[in-house]
């Protein structure tokens, strides 16, 4: 199962109507870890009891610009789960992710966290909201 966020509240949302998984923007002086374990328990109301280090993801975008993306997987955590004023939370069987309403490149990386692949670096370069390259390791895969 996966905990995912189905972005329907914000009006200019890049990610509006779109299924995607937890996180957001660095605070100052935050390290990767400290800013997953932050939006984990500030979106969900849950506390993160592992974080494995998964990857790095770099979106380049004619729309949106560069954003970098620090890939993490938990699967321990305490607490109950809130509303999240992003969107809706909800619990997904693996086997009915990849039907779901998502960027194209999201199925890529949450493929690879599901092979168990070591870490790795995306780059998924996208015009408009079509995924028009994909670079895994260097290596080109679209």
């Amino acid at each position: 199962m996966y905990l995912m966020l189905h972005r329907i509240t914000k009006e200019n949302d890049e990610n509006r109507d779109k299924w995607i998984g937890i996180g957001g923007k660095f605070e100052e002086g935050e390290s990767p870890e400290e800013c997953a374990i932050r939006e984990i328990k500030e979106e969900t109301g849950l506390s993160a009891d592992d974080l494995d280090y998964r990857g790095i993801v770099t979106f380049v975008s004619d729309e949106y610009g560069t954003e970098y993306m620090h890939l993490f997987k938990c699967t321990s955590f305490s607490g109950e789960i809130k509303d999240c004023d992003e969107g809706v939370l909800e619990w997904i069987d693996k086997n009915e992710l990849f039907a779901l309403e998502m960027w194209e490149g999201d199925k890529i990386f949450l493929r690879l966290l599901d092979e168990e692949r070591p870490f790795f670096s995306l780059k998924l370069c996208y015009k408009g909201e079509k995924l028009v390259s994909a670079h895994l390791d260097r290596e080109v895969i679209i």
